[in-house]
C-alpha cells in the first residue's frame, strides 16, 4: 500500500486569539464536515490555557471558538470520541499539576454546535482517568477502551475500560518499564521544547495509542523517555497487560498515534527521532502490514526546522486524516488517500 494523494491545510488562516496552541484531536461529522480541537493560551500550563475548536465546512475552517475555560486553571489534551448513537464526546484535562489532573467530559448531540456542561469522568479522581491524549477505541464486543497514563516521577500507562457506554469505568493495572532505575529521577535540562516544566521531571512510558487486532487481542504503543517506543499486549480485552517492552521505533519523548484501517493495516504518525526530549521534526506516517511488528512505506508530513508534534490520526475507508501541532502557532490538517 502506498500513499497516493494528499492535501495539507492550516486550520488558522488569520491571526489567532492566543499565543500558543498544542495537542489537537479530530472528528469526522456525518455530513462530511470535520472538527478539530486543541488547547491554547499564552503557553503550555499557563492559567489562561483553554480548549478551542474549529469546524471544516466545504473545505474552509471557521475561526477558532473557545469551548471550555476556567479562570486561572490550565486546560490540557482534549480528545474527541463518537458514541454509537450519534453523540460526540469530548474529554479534556483540567489542573495546575499533571499528577493532579481532573478529567472533564462534555457531550454534543448536534454535531458540535452546542455542548453540555462539563462533568467529571470519575468523580473525585485526581491524576487523570480516561484518555490522556489519544482516542479511545471500541472493541469488537462493544467495550470502550481509553488509553491513559499518569505522570508522577515514574511514568506509567493503563487503560480505562467501560462496558456501559461510558457510564462507569474500570481501571486496568499499570503498564511500565520495570527494568529502569527510578531511585534518583532528575529533571531533564537543555531541551528547547516549550512544554510545562513539570514534564521534564519524570521517566518511563505515557500516552498509549491502542488497536484491536482480533477479538479480545489489544495492543498499545507508548511514548517513552528511553529513545524508542515501547509496546504492551493484552489477550483479555484490555483487563491485563504484559510488561512494557521496547520496539525498534525511535521516539523523542513526544506524542504518537495509530489508526487501524478496515483491512487491518496500521498507520502510525510520529517523529522518527531517537533522542529523549529531542527535536520534534520530522513528522511522518508509516504503515504496518503485520500487526505493528515492522513499519515501512513512509510518508513525510513535515521535515523543516520547527516543532511538528502530537499527531492525532483517524481512518475512514481508504482515507487517513491527521492533525498536529504546527510550530505551536497553528494546527495542521492532512487528508491522505491510500
Amino acid at each position: 500500500m502506498m500513499f497516493t494523494q494528499a492535501v495539507k491545510e492550516l486550520v488558522m488562516t488569520a491571526q489567532a486569539p492566543f499565543k500558543s496552541c498544542h495537542a489537537s484531536s479530530l472528528a469526522i461529522l456525518p455530513d462530511g464536515d470535520m472538527l478539530t480541537v486543541w488547547f491554547a493560551g499564552s503557553k503550555e500550563g499557563a492559567g489562561d490555557s483553554a480548549i478551542w475548536y474549529s469546524r471544516r465546512h466545504k473545505g474552509t475552517w471557521t475561526l477558532p471558538i473557545q469551548l471550555a475555560t476556567a479562570d486561572g486553571i490550565p486546560h490540557w489534551n482534549p480528545v474527541f470520541f463518537w458514541k454509537d448513537h450519534g453523540e460526540l464526546v469530548l474529554f479534556y484535562k483540567v489542573g495546575q499539576l499533571l499528577k493532579e489532573w481532573s478529567t472533564q467530559v462534555i457531550v454534543s448531540k448536534d454535531n458540535g454546535y452546542t455542548w453540555s456542561m462539563p462533568v467529571e469522568l470519575v468523580k473525585g479522581d485526581r491524576g487523570g482517568r480516561g484518555p490522556v491524549r489519544n482516542k479511545p477505541i471500541v472493541l469488537s464486543d462493544g467495550t470502550w477502551l481509553a488509553p491513559a497514563s499518569t505522570e508522577d516521577g515514574i511514568w506509567k500507562a493503563f487503560v480505562d475500560i467501560s462496558a456501559d457506554q461510558g457510564a462507569t469505568w474500570i481501571r486496568s493495572g499499570d503498564i511500565w518499564i520495570q527494568e529502569l532505575d527510578y531511585s534518583s529521577i532528575e529533571a531533564v535540562t537543555g531541551s528547547d521544547i516549550p512544554v510545562s516544566e513539570q514534564s521534564f521531571f519524570g521517566r518511563g512510558v505515557i500516552q498509549p495509542t491502542l488497536w484491536e487486532s482480533q477479538p479480545g487481542k489489544v495492543h498499545m504503543l507508548l511514548r517513552s523517555s528511553e529513545g524508542y517506543m515501547y509496546r504492551s499486549d493484552s489477550s483479555d480485552s484490555g483487563h491485563t497487560w504484559c510488561k512494557a517492552y521496547p520496539t525498534p521505533l525511535p521516539n523523542n519523548n513526544s506524542g504518537i498515534d495509530v489508526a487501524r484501517m478496515d483491512n487491518g493495516v496500521l498507520i502510525l504518525a510520529f517523529n522518527p527521532v531517537g533522542v529523549n526530549w529531542g527535536p520534534r521534526t520530522p513528522l511522518v506516517l508509516r504503515a504496518s502490514y503485520d500487526n505493528g511488528h515492522t513499519w515501512d512505506d513512509e510518508f513525510v508530513l513535515e521535515d523543516q526546522e520547527g516543532e511538528y508534534s502530537y499527531p492525532a490520526i483517524i481512518a475512514d475507508g481508504k482515507r487517513i486524516f491527521v492533525t498536529y501541532t504546527w510550530k505551536r502557532e497553528n494546527i495542521a490538517f492532512w487528508q491522505v488517500t491510500l
